[in-house]
């Protein structure tokens, strides 16, 4: 029985369509949503302004805000409840790190913008393969 299910999310469409799917197919789960903010680095991207923050955690939750306000949305649009959290770091690390304490994991297929995929690498994949629980890709 899926009881946890963790829905890693980034500003992109198919990150919704995975908490959706989650939702949806999980109608009794209890359903957490990761948002992971890059750490800062000398490469490009939103994690650079990071590095210029006083408050290094106040600055990933103020950037990780709307798109946590937008998957909240859309549980209220299905009538359900979900956890919100913000990691510092590398995505599929931190959704790796964290997915031992779910059932299963939903993430999109791809998301970000075209320089975060080369940059960090198709996190779908990496989580796909790394993950110590079963996880869904959705598309």
């Amino acid at each position: 029985m899926i009881s946890r299910i963790l829905v890693p999310v980034d500003d992109s469409e198919m990150a919704e369509h995975a908490l959706e799917h989650a939702l949806e197919v999980y109608p009794d789960a209890e359903v957490t949503v990761l948002h992971v903010v890059g750490e800062p680095s000398p490469m490009w991207g939103e994690a650079a302004g990071l590095a210029l923050a006083d408050d290094l955690e106040a600055a990933a939750d103020a950037s990780a805000e709307p798109v946590l306000e937008r998957a909240e949305t859309i549980a209220a649009d299905h009538e359900r409840e979900i956890t919100t959290t913000v990691q510092l770091g590398h995505p599929a690390r931190a959704i790796v790190n964290q997915a031992e304490d779910y059932d299963v994991v939903v993430l999109g297929s791809h998301g970000g913008s075209l320089v975060d995929r080369v940059i960090v690498g198709n996190v779908a994949e990496t989580v796909f393969r790394r993950s110590p629980v079963p996880v869904t890709v959705v598309r």
